[in-house]
């Protein structure tokens, strides 16, 4: 006879995910980009860490200590428990985001950042439990997914942080497409966001100044069009090879935010083409494998949720990747896995836990199947 409710949830089974081998690649690619980030990092912060701390090692300590140990154990813990306990605690969870959007309090963890994990979590949920035919249709698909989508985007822009607003933005149609919704209502959609977005701008100028320093930031190299500027000189100032490992003159107190939001111009400036490549290169490894364990999953659920998984890394990298390169507006998000910051580091592993779990039941679903 099963047990209800709680105990029926957090019972046995919830370690079923266990069992098979993880998929040794994906993690050691992951592994790779923790060590680099933490390497970038150490040089990045050195000049802010000793001006605000007195020594030249406090942001990599605090990164290690509150980021990458207990980030280690929460992937551990993600990729031990069986994926599908997550469908029955997606809207529970999701509930509590909200209500943490709502009111901040004196929480130390980002609640825009769990938002990124909850929200997927419950996109995966409803997609995999509706079929296609349903979610095509607009009333009953299309119609409550905007609803949705508009709620918590609506919570996060109040933050204010458009640029996690857009990440889960993109981050759901993806998950939205691939679960089987009409090509014109994503085009519908697109158009629509495009009226928002105008609306936003509207409502606060610091937008339109974000845009226009985008278009042309040599007109304000003092003022709005500073950081993008800076960016810029220090992407440009790279070469191919760079000036060398710890030698960047934009991270003596010229570009902002060097070892957060601007990071990727610290790894361009002192590792040159060379070093960008091979970051961008390293993050397209890490999503191509994990999208190959998104199209081993065992059900449809396991599918669509590492593809919002491997969807959010891979937008928001490049969403900053892009803004340091001037090719889309300044949005103020950080480099997963290499930018300073502990909670988003947290969340993100975790994550990365829940697709190793599905990696280990993937390997064990071929094997029965070929049997």
């Amino acid at each position: 006879m099963p047990r209800k409710g709680l105990a029926r949830i957090f019972n046995y089974r919830i370690f079923k995910g266990s069992q098979g081998k993880p998929d040794k690649v994906f993690i050691g690619l992951f592994l790779l980009i923790l060590a680099f980030g933490m390497i970038v990092l150490s040089s990045a912060s050195a000049f802010v860490s000793y001006r605000w701390y007195g020594n030249t090692t406090y942001f990599v300590i605090h990164q290690l200590l509150y980021g990458l140990l207990p980030g280690l154990l929460v992937l551990y813990i993600g990729s031990k428990i069986d994926y599908h306990i997550w469908k029955k605690l997606a809207f529970p969870l999701l509930i509590v985001t909200i209500i943490l959007l709502i009111h901040l309090g004196a929480f130390t963890l980002q609640p825009s950042e769990i938002a990124k994990l909850t929200f997927l979590l419950y996109l995966a949920t409803w997609f995999s439990s509706k079929g296609k035919t349903h979610l095509k249709n607009f009333s009953y698909g299309f119609l409550p997914f905007l609803v949705l989508l508009g709620v918590l985007g609506g919570l996060i822009i109040l933050q204010p942080d458009m640029g996690t607003m857009g990440v889960i933005v993109m981050m759901s149609f993806v998950m939205f497409f691939n679960a089987g919704a009409k090509l014109s209502h994503l085009v519908m959609a697109f158009f629509g966001g495009l009226g928002v977005v105008a609306l936003l701008i509207k409502l606060e100028p610091y937008r339109l100044n974000r845009l226009t320093t985008y278009l042309h930031p040599e007109l304000d190299i003092h003022g709005v069009g500073y950081h993008v500027y800076q960016a810029l000189v220090a992407v440009g100032s790279g070469g191919f090879l760079g000036r060398g490992f710890g030698h960047s003159r934009q991270k003596f107190n010229y570009l902002p935010e060097p070892f957060t939001d601007s990071i990727f111009a610290i790894i361009s400036e002192e590792m040159g083409l060379f070093g960008a490549v091979c970051t961008i290169s390293l993050i397209l490894a890490f999503a191509f494998r994990g999208f190959t364990i998104a199209r081993r999953a065992p059900d449809e659920f396991g599918r669509l949720l590492v593809i919002g998984v491997m969807s959010w890394f891979v937008l928001q990298a490049f969403v900053n990747i892009g803004a340091m390169l001037k090719l889309i507006p300044l949005t103020g998000i950080p480099l997963p896995f290499i930018s300073y910051g502990g909670s988003a580091l947290l969340v993100s592993m975790f994550a990365v836990g829940i697709v190793i779990n599905v990696s280990r039941q993937s390997v064990r679903y071929e094997k029965n199947t070929s049997v």
